[in-house]
């Protein structure tokens, strides 16, 4: 039988800790914002619907819900190369953001403000606070019909909705059709109510 190769200490350690917040350079995501291929493949995993409605992502998706990213490789040993792919999103439309909480205290923030994880609309996305942020959490999530009140968490939500426009996508229907599917996964996560 061969035998298990030994992994170090400190390999170990960064294969099982949490990873920490890398911080990227400003000048880092510029060069990714400017690359035609990172755009191209960022927008080959987004779904864009009609009018102002929320942008699905249809790729990687964190525990958050959030959408995953791989824009390049990011500097440290533990970590896999991915950005949150709303923070692309709207830093492809607006502009970098320099510093986005690199402090962790009273630094800009981007908040979703249709309450969806999985959305990557720019047009969604404000610049707060984390204490506005929570607070707006907390105050919305009691929303039966808000996507914060979803039984299968921010995660389960952001995959199912996904999964029905992927499958809509490979069976060929039409926008319409998707949006069909978007609708019954969206509303096949709301809590039941007794009224």
């Amino acid at each position: 039988m061969p035998e298990t190769p030994v992994v170090a200490d400190v390999e170990q350690l960064t294969l099982i800790g949490q990873p920490q917040p890398v911080r990227v350079p400003a000048q880092l995501w510029r060069s990714w914002l400017s690359e035609p291929t990172i755009v191209a493949r960022f927008e080959a995993k987004r779904y864009r619907r009609s009018g102002n409605l929320c942008t699905p992502w249809l790729a990687g998706v964190s525990s958050t819900g959030h959408g995953s990213f791989r824009a390049a490789s990011l500097p440290g040993a533990s970590r896999r190369g991915t950005v949150p792919a709303h923070l692309f999103a709207y830093q492809l439309e607006y502009g970098v953001i320099p510093r986005l909480g690199w402090s962790g205290a009273d630094d800009a923030v981007l908040c979703h403000q249709c309450d969806f994880a999985g959305c990557v609309n720019p047009h969604h996305m404000r610049l707060g606070t984390n204490a506005v942020n929570r607070t707006e959490y907390h105050l919305r999530r009691r929303n039966l019909a808000s996507p914060l009140a979803d039984v299968r968490g921010p995660a389960g939500r952001t995959r199912a909705i996904a999964a029905a426009v992927r499958a809509g996508l490979a069976n060929g229907d039409g926008p319409d059709s998707i949006e069909l599917r978007i609708r019954r996964a969206e509303s096949a996560g709301l809590p039941l109510t007794l009224w």
